[in-house]
């Protein structure tokens, strides 16, 4: 049975600290030009439905992944046998740490190593797969960056002073991850996170997309961009950036981070639902599966067993495919400015077996984080966009319908 994509659009998490040699103090960092817009192949794991970039860091560069998470502050990766001629820990007292929202002094006990140094940037480690944090030290490295050429990437520049949290052992913190990978890319609004750090160093755009694959097949890959556009999806000819449909991207006054200062403002990302509808049919939320069960069954879609933990399923076998997944009846977010994301089927259902598919809605509990929860599995095949710098998001609806897709060959 496969399990549903459930990296959320808005999301949270929570520190230890801890005694060798003397890290040297990292300058603020200054790159060697001015790149272009950059991106990143993206990845999805058939096993746990996770979606993963591989950062190539270090001298000589050593490939790592690191699952992709929205609400991430800090990027952290599993260092066990990371080495590199080019790895500096950041001081505690540097203005790269206090930029960096640095928490501590840390230290550690044995020989000098990645992961394992003394007066180092104190920030932490979190996984939305743990209810525990851990304190960890701010180090610098090299970072390969590559530009957009339509779906090509261009040959890689480098980026002197990557900032990242490097765990000495961080096997035990990688419980839950795929196993493809070796950490967390953080992606939320702190000064650093993957898009925060490049933008901000780099002078690029305060925005990132992401165009996330909804096939698992090794040869292909979906995109994170970072800087903004253009966003090429063949064989849409047209630069996706002019299309996107537009609403304000909002900021939580309440911040839920593991770690944080009472009045602060949320790190995560929220628009406003005003209303949702199942085949045009305007309803709110509580009833959305009675109404999406009822159209469905207008259409003599028969129900099946429900599969955990999904409240209601259909047999597969009265579902007829469409150009865009599975032809059930679509439903529609009305955000702010009576923009509509249109949830096609093979964003709204998961298919749990051969005979069985079930609507891909949960319920929240009696203590939600929100009202509601956007899934990676409802992204997947949308490009997405996270313009920070001037509040607004954007997303492109599915590119099924414009026989485009999120999945690039590699």
């Amino acid at each position: 049975m496969s399990t549903p994509s459930l990296i959320p659009f808005f999301l949270s998490t929570f520190i230890l600290g801890l005694a060798s040699s003397t890290p040297s103090s990292a300058a603020a960092p200054v790159p060697t030009a001015k790149p272009s817009p950059l991106v990143f192949p993206v990845k999805k794991d058939a096993a746990t439905n996770q979606y993963y970039t591989t950062l190539q860091l270090g001298t000589p560069a050593t490939a790592m992944n690191g699952v992709l998470d929205l609400a991430g502050e800090y990027t952290w990766l599993d260092c066990s046998g990371y080495e590199s001629s080019s790895y500096r820990p950041v001081h505690c007292n540097s203005s790269r740490c206090e930029a960096a929202g640095g928490l501590s002094c840390n230290g550690c006990y044995g020989p000098a190593r990645p992961g394992c140094t003394n007066d180092t940037c104190g920030v932490y480690a979190a996984s939305p797969f743990l209810d525990v944090i851990l304190g960890s030290g701010l180090a610098v490295d090299v970072l390969a960056l590559h530009s957009p050429d339509g779906i090509k990437y261009k040959s890689a520049s480098k980026f002197q002073q990557f900032a990242f949290s490097c765990l000495d052992d961080g096997s035990d913190w990688a419980k839950g991850l795929s196993k493809s990978t070796k950490g967390i890319v953080a992606l939320a609004r702190n000064p650093a996170s993957l898009p925060t750090e490049l933008s901000t160093q780099l002078n690029l755009p305060r925005t990132f997309a992401i165009c996330l694959p909804s096939s698992s097949s090794g040869s292909t890959h979906g995109d994170l961009y970072v800087g903004g556009g253009p966003y090429i999806r063949p064989p849409i000819k047209k630069d996706l950036v002019k299309t996107l449909l537009r609403t304000q991207l909002l900021v939580n006054p309440v911040k839920r981070a593991p770690v944080y200062s009472e009045g602060e403002p949320s790190d995560e990302y929220f628009v406003d639902v005003t209303s949702i509808k199942v085949d045009l049919a305007p309803i709110s939320f509580k009833p959305l599966v009675n109404e999406f069960t009822k159209k469905a069954m207008d259409r003599k879609i028969k129900k099946a067993s429900p599969v955990a933990p999904f409240g209601v399923c259909f047999d597969a076998k009265m579902v007829r495919s469409g150009k865009a997944g599975p032809d059930v009846p679509a439903i529609v977010l009305v955000l702010q400015g009576n923009v509509q994301w249109r949830m096609e089927g093979a964003n709204s259902m998961v298919r749990v077996s051969k005979d069985v598919m079930c609507l891909g809605f949960v319920d929240g509990g009696s203590k939600p984080r929100t009202a509601v929860v956007i899934g990676a599995h409802q992204m997947e095949d949308n490009l997405v966009e996270f313009d920070v710098g001037s509040s607004t998001f954007g997303f492109s609806n599915s590119l099924l319908l414009q026989n485009s897709s999120c999945s690039s060959r590699s």
